[in-house]
């Protein structure tokens, strides 16, 4: 079979297909078609572990073989997706870079109900009302995936977990990693069932976050970048805990300290 044969090919910037792509930089057109994109080999590589075949594939002509691209042009073509050859300038106007991946693939968006949770089945989850960075949303699930979390769980408006930022910013690890959107009234009701600690972060907190006890699975919330956790969700946790600062910055990064409490409710020490 030739290569024209199994593979679409595609050298125009007004071609309806590429349009579609470069338009999933809007949250819009990703809530509306319920994809997302995701750039680069090693993405894909990450993607295909999981069981998750791109629904388009997009090599560029200059792509260099590679057993990983052989795999995920398979894989695509199992699943039914289409795969498209493109130029050097498709990929540069739909990655937004100059210097652009050679392999992007659109994938469908995943999100598990809330109420299909299984709470024993990690020691630890991540809870994240308003965040509005998605570089930092990004970084939170990547730090989630390495420290064995089982899922991330998005309370009221929060930034688009899927949107190009965000994906880049997880570094693969939004394929592994669960994630739940609810309404802060859904996920107070919720927690009353939860099994082990729920324990929320705020500057106003008394008790440090070394000291506090954290029963296994602990349920980790941490509040919006600047306004920090509210107060009725501060109310529903077992405990609230304040990272020390013993510098003269009176705050961290969310993603950094959502790492710090992620690593001491999972310390085995």
């Amino acid at each position: 079979m030739s290569v024209r044969e199994e593979y679409r090919v595609i050298t125009s910037l007004t071609n309806d297909t590429i349009k579609s792509v470069r338009a999933l930089h809007m949250r819009k057109e990703r809530d509306l078609t319920g994809t997302f994109l995701a750039e680069g080999l090693k993405f894909i590589g990450e993607a295909l572990d999981q069981g998750r075949a791109p629904k388009m594939l997009l090599v560029g002509e200059d792509a260099r073989p590679h057993p990983l691209l052989d795999r995920a042009k398979t894989e695509t073509r199992k699943a039914g997706g289409d795969i498209i050859i493109v130029t050097h300038a498709i990929l540069e106007k739909i990655s937004r870079r100059d210097n652009p991946q050679t392999v992007l693939g659109v994938f469908e968006q995943a999100y598990a109900p809330l109420d299909s949770l299984n709470p024993a089945s990690a020691p630890c989850w991540v809870a994240l009302e308003q965040v509005r960075d998605p570089g930092n949303l990004g970084t939170i699930i990547r730090t989630a995936d390495a420290a064995g979390c089982g899922g991330v769980i998005l309370i009221g408006d929060c930034v688009d977990p899927y949107s190009v930022e965000a994906v880049r910013a997880t570094m693969g690890s939004v394929f592994a990693v669960s994630i739940t959107k609810t309404t802060p009234e859904a996920f107070v009701a919720w927690r009353q069932s939860w099994p082990g600690s729920v324990v929320g972060t705020r500057l106003d907190a008394t008790v440090s976050h070394r000291s506090a006890v954290m029963q296994k699975p602990s349920l980790i919330l941490m509040g919006n970048e600047q306004a920090g956790l509210t107060d009725q969700l501060a109310a529903a946790c077992d405990v609230n805990v304040k990272i020390p600062m013993r510098g003269r910055a009176d705050s961290l990064n969310l993603a950094i300290a959502t790492g710090i409490m992620v690593y001491a409710a999972t310390d085995e020490a």
